[in-house]
């Protein structure tokens, strides 16, 4: 399984989750098999992206699971549309993250709609 989780650099696992999908700078992958970090990527988020851009590109990464804090309404139907899961509400560091999520104990915060530009009429 291949886990995508938008960062806010470069550092792979030490990166901490981006606050917002659609502007994340990069996306950390993880091929987790049998429980287990198989493998770790970076990839540089385009400088500028259409709507469906950044599916379409995860997409071809094979990426089945979404790690994210906040996502527009848009690109998570997107998403749905491939049949890519879409967690939202995670944070912290993405090594701490993915532990979570292979050990099924990951907390997510169920408020994240309520916060910042994702409040109710400010982001579709």
């Amino acid at each position: 399984m291949i886990i995508a989780v938008p960062t806010e650099d470069g550092r792979g696992l030490d990166s901490q989750v981006a606050q917002h999908f659609g502007r994340a700078p990069y996306f950390t992958l993880i091929e987790v098999e049998d429980g287990e970090i198989k493998d770790v990527r970076v990839l540089e988020a385009p400088m500028t992206h259409e709507p469906g851009e950044l599916p379409a590109l995860l997409r071809r990464e094979n990426v089945e699971v979404i790690l994210a804090y906040g996502i527009g309404g848009r690109a998570a139907a997107f998403f749905e549309s491939y049949g890519i899961k879409v967690l939202t509400g995670v944070e912290g560091r993405v090594r701490e993250v993915i532990k979570a999520f292979i050990e099924g104990r990951l907390k997510t915060d169920e408020k994240w709609r309520e916060k910042g530009e994702f409040r109710k009429g400010r982001h579709s």
